[in-house]
């Protein structure tokens, strides 16, 4: 399995034949959409930094896509007309299929919460997510994490847009993923608790996970203050900077 990080949560999962492009936000600096916090942080136009160099080249090899939930930072106008303009195979929660078959995308499959489902020859389940400590989860809506099981890979699990909860703690102490991903900006709005994993949470994340960690979701969008480095500094602190992967734009790990 190749997996290649682009930006934000967007990424790349090969396996075998099958190119995943997952949550594409594939718009330029700044044309995706504006600020998402005025006041706690620098107010810049989304997204704050370019795709790299070789993300276009690996998106038009997609051969399918997974959408977490349809927030423009996971799912932005590009990225819908990419996949429109290739009737690009797209799986997503039961929650969001009639929304995004309205705008026009090709929802070839449908996820349920906790529900096995076959996918490419294996297995995906979906896993709830909660978007935000406190009140501000309701208004966030319904988001969904993957357990993805490809023939002949080590099982993958995309945290998605969370905070750590009971339902993520038994993805990674029962499911036993082989590599999990973890969203680790610490998205902010400008009032109300962060929407994504305060650091604690996420180093509890990585200690739990019983496989390698990528992590993603920093230095692309406005209201994540978290940056890479602070994440390395804070992972090396416990002892465990070679079970995680913190990756630049464009970069690949192979397992």
């Amino acid at each position: 399995m190749r997996v290649q990080h682009l930006r934000n949560a967007t990424m790349i999962i090969e396996s075998g034949n099958h190119v995943i492009l997952v949550d594409p936000m594939l718009s330029k600096k700044g044309e995706a959409g504006p600020p998402f916090t005025l006041l706690r942080f620098k107010p810049r136009r989304n997204p704050i930094v370019d795709l790299p160099a070789n993300a276009m080249a690996a998106v038009e090899r997609t051969t399918h896509c997974l959408i977490t939930h349809l927030h423009p930072d996971h799912l932005d106008k590009e990225g819908e007309r990419f996949l429109k303009e290739h009737q690009i195979p797209v799986a997503c929660s039961v929650l969001d299929a009639e929304e995004l078959r309205k705008r026009g995308l090709n929802v070839e499959q449908t996820i349920d919460y906790w529900k096995e489902s076959r996918f490419l020859g294996g297995a995906i389940t979906g896993i709830p997510a909660r978007h935000g400590y406190g009140y501000v989860a309701k208004p966030m809506g319904n988001v969904m994490g993957f357990y993805l099981e490809l023939p002949g890979e080590r099982s993958l699990y995309l945290s998605s847009d969370t905070i750590y909860t009971d339902d993520v703690h038994k993805v990674l102490t029962e499911f036993n993923p082989g590599i999990a991903v973890v969203a680790c900006g610490t998205a902010q709005l400008d009032f109300f608790q962060p929407l994504l994993m305060r650091m604690d949470d996420i180093l509890k994340f990585i200690k739990n996970a019983p496989g390698e960690v990528i992590a993603n979701h920093m230095e692309a969008v406005n209201h994540c203050p978290t940056t890479r480095e602070q994440l390395k500094r804070e992972v090396e602190s416990i002892g465990l900077s070679d079970k995680v992967f913190v990756p630049e734009d464009g970069e690949s790990i192979v397992y």
